[in-house]
């Protein structure tokens, strides 16, 4: 039976299948500590060699009580063994568990040590280096009658690499529920597993690019795994660094107000996982106190908010958009915003070439990949010229140039010359980030149905985009006229362009003439960027291409090889 600390809580017992084990004998509340032991045997394998090893132990299993030798001798040896000595080693291999935060102190416990293994655990083991003690807490609600789990290993593997990995090391076959999954699920569960490890490595190679110049997409990584875990059913120590990460993020660029908000978030979970008097817990109530006393506060100021700036009266699911700086796609026939950073990237916000990355990127069969939706890069001529191929140096939303050299079949011949001019706009569709070997890293454009250019500057352009967002966009049932600025429903749009709407003849004449009307219509019956406006960004079903107006998928434009060479991504 438990301890009186437990709160007569759990019972040792037989478990099926599995020897002895902690059964609930009440209903367990997610959260609850329920146990706290102190070790009985204490290793430290880096500072001692076998035949050392072997003393240590032995010589502390002696000192023990009888009790306690007992419970030491019952538990569970994977190991043969030749000797007293080779035995206890055995168990000892077998049964620690962490009596350190970091690093690779391991310790035997009375209790702890019986708790079986299950892929989807239903506690946390921790040590809790405040009270020198090894803890186990309830990461969701137990009932009465059921086992109490934790994970020997990293909840983010597959169930092949799970299984291969226990019977090598413990010796047994898991049949938890996950393990047991139909294969369907099963597959599906393997992949939000797959999926949250490898935004994990596209993370860690952002490294402070992702705090300092792509926030926003690193920022996404973080709400996409946040996601994942939630799906999974694993609000454990992963989904609490995710949180962490965030506020972090949010904090690093000057965004008081969410990291504050992320910090709570991450606080309640290390406390539901380790304790409320654990370290992570108290750090991070600490840090949602006063964010501005993280180290890294202010080194950027894109996100600037003060603590307090969060909007009251949302509606949950409008709070978590505001909270994770979501995009919501545009409403059906609405103009979409060019200066939209989502979908309008600045160089710095591609996807890299070689990269399978999981914002841009979305596997159809776990070995060929797609985009998940499109996006554009526009960006002004600086420069240009002819050597073996066309080439240009172009400057991006951001003002970074960047240059860009065509390898389509024709070289870049097939563009009309008047329209090869400095200080005209490119776009390109699903632009990514390439490394050259002989030049700054730049755009290496292939397929010539991805590029147009604009007759216009790129900040021209995005002033029309603002003008046509003014004047275009239906705001609750009414739209605003060109020509006399009056919000009305009954407007009627121009005939030629339809993006912008009058009142009346007379205030389209007003448009025409003093208001610019003239020079924007004509650059809006260019019909790939009058499309460009209502294509449907967000929804990928196929990949398109100029002219827009006569947009056909473009299939079997080869594949990408990703950093994986078994991985490709398919056009």
């Amino acid at each position: 039976m438990s301890s009186s600390a437990s709160g007569q809580i759990y019972t040792i017992q037989d478990v099926l299948g599995k020897g002895k084990g902690l059964v609930a004998i009440k209903k367990i509340s997610k959260g609850t500590r329920i146990l706290s032991e102190k070790p009985i045997v204490v290793i430290t394998g880096n500072k001692m060699n076998i035949e050392q090893l072997q003393i240590s132990i032995y010589q502390q299993v002696v000192a023990l009580s009888e009790h306690q030798q007992q419970v030491f001798l019952s538990m569970k040896n994977i190991y043969p063994y030749k000797d007293t000595a080779e035995r206890y080693l055995g168990i000892v291999q077998t049964n620690s568990l962490p009596a350190e935060a970091d690093g690779d102190k391991g310790a035997i416990f009375l209790e702890a040590c019986r708790i079986n293994h299950s892929c989807d655990n239903n506690a946390q083991k921790s040590w809790n280096e405040k009270i020198k003690r090894h803890t186990v807490h309830a990461l969701r609600d137990i009932d009465e009658g059921e086992e109490i789990t934790i994970t020997y290993l990293s909840p983010l593997k597959n169930r092949t690499t799970r299984q291969k990995y226990l019977q090598e090391r413990f010796g047994f076959t898991c049949l938890c529920h996950l393990c047991s999954l139909p294969l369907e699920q099963n597959q599906e569960s393997d992949r939000r597993l797959e999926e949250i490890r490898r935004l994990d490595g596209v993370i860690d190679q952002l490294g402070t690019e992702g705090i300092l110049v792509s926030p926003l997409r690193t920022l996404n990584y973080f709400d996409q795994q946040v996601r994942l875990y939630k799906e999974q059913g694993r609000e454990d120590v992963g989904f609490a660094q995710a949180l962490v990460n965030s506020a972090q993020l949010a904090i690093a660029n000057s965004d008081l107000a969410r990291g504050r908000i992320f910090a709570e978030r991450a606080a309640s979970v290390w406390k539901t996982t380790l304790g409320g008097d654990s370290t992570e817990a108290i750090k991070h109530r600490a840090l949602a106190q006063d964010p501005s006393k993280y180290e890294l506060y202010g080194i950027a100021m894109k996100w600037k908010t003060k603590v307090d700036e969060a909007p009251q009266g949302l509606k949950p699911s409008d709070f978590e958009d505001w909270l994770w700086r979501r995009k919501r796609p545009n409403q059906s026939g609405q103009p979409v915003d060019f200066r939209s950073r989502e979908t309008f990237l600045s160089f710095n916000d591609l996807p890299h070439e070689n990269d399978i990355d999981p914002e841009f990127y979305a596997s159809v069969d776990g070995f060929t990949y797609r985009p998940r939706r499109h996006w554009l890069f526009l960006a002004e001529i600086v420069d240009f010229g002819t050597l073996l191929r066309l080439q240009m140096t172009i400057k991006d939303v951001d003002g970074m140039t960047v240059p860009l050299f065509f390898y389509t079949e024709g070289r870049g011949s097939e563009l009309e010359p008047s329209l090869v001019q400095k200080g005209y706009t490119v776009a390109i569709l699903y632009a990514e980030f390439h490394a050259f070997a002989f030049s700054e890293p730049g755009i290496r454009l292939e397929e010539p149905t991805n590029f147009k250019i604009f007759p216009l500057p790129l900040d021209s352009l995005l002033a029309l985009s603002d003008r046509v967002q003014k004047f275009s966009v239906e705001m609750n049932g009414t739209r605003i006229c060109h020509g006399c600025a009056k919000q009305a429903a009954s407007l009627k749009k121009c005939a030629k362009c339809s993006l912008f709407w009058y009142c009346n003849g007379a205030c389209q004449s007003t448009g025409w003439n003093e208001e610019g009307h003239k020079a924007d219509c004509k650059l809006l019956r260019d019909a790939d960027l009058n499309r460009l406006f209502f294509l449907d960004w967000n929804n990928f079903k196929d990949h398109v291409g100029f002219p827009l107006n006569n947009a056909t998928a473009q299939k079997g434009l080869g594949c990408v090889q990703a950093t994986n060479p078994l991985q490709r991504v398919c056009w």
